[in-house]
């Protein structure tokens, strides 16, 4: 856990690339190895650097961040993407979550959230805030889309029900120990279950999960007034 997590910047916008830098040339353990200015570029520069993260704007020109995020993590599946998003319900985060990104943050993060996020998604993780992903997918995960999501998960039928029991913990939101204290697991067995679960299911992490859940009519939207 003590090597260096090289991380690459991809933003159309000068001042955030600069800004994202900043936070992270004073910590240990981090080191910028590129800034991209569009997608085509992440991607370029991906190859080139071989960075552990990616940390991908959605809007930018020439390719996107969903059309780069789906070429880095086909063509290089050791670079996770973390995708930034305005705070707002910014549907292309659904379609960058499908193409492939670990999760996502609102451009206004704080250092120490971003350099935690940065060392979760290294790690393997996925990283988002659950209720706003909840939020997101409640709007648009059922709206026509333009992205060409692939259809729903194909091994939900063959859940046990202890499986479907956490598929819906984690859809509404629940970390690995809620989880085991709701329903009165030990941590280790709540991993297995998530073990088993995503690999029937075939996603690869926990956003991909809640987005399923959705998909598959597991849980259903809880509509603003």
């Amino acid at each position: 856990m003590n090597a260096i997590v090289k991380v690459l910047i991809a933003d159309d916008q000068p001042l955030v690339r600069r800004g994202l830098a900043l936070m992270l040339d004073p910590e240990p353990g981090f080191q910028v190895v590129a800034e991209a200015a569009d997608g085509a570029e992440a991607v370029r520069l991906a190859h080139e650097h071989r960075p552990d993260v990616v940390v991908m704007d959605i809007r930018m020109p020439v390719l996107d961040g969903i059309a780069a995020t789906e070429r880095l993590t086909s063509e290089l599946p050791g670079c996770r993407v973390l995708a930034l998003s305005t705070f707002d319900m910014d549907e292309h985060v659904v379609g960058a979550l499908r193409a492939g990104a670990c999760g996502f943050l609102p451009k206004d993060i704080s250092p120490e959230d971003l350099v935690a996020a940065l060392r979760v998604v290294r790690d393997g993780e996925a990283i988002l805030a659950p209720r706003l992903l909840t939020r997101l997918i409640s709007r648009h995960v059922t709206a026509p889309d333009r992205w060409a999501v692939p259809p729903a998960p194909t091994g939900a039928e063959g859940l046990t029900p202890r499986e479907r029991e956490v598929w819906r913990l984690i859809a509404d939101g629940s970390d690995n120990a809620e989880i085991a204290d709701r329903l009165g697991l030990s941590a280790s067995t709540v991993k297995n279950h998530i073990t088993a679960l995503f690999a029937k299911l075939r996603v690869r992490d926990r956003a991909q999960a809640v987005i399923a859940a959705y998909e598959t009519g597991l849980v259903t939207a809880r509509r603003e007034t």
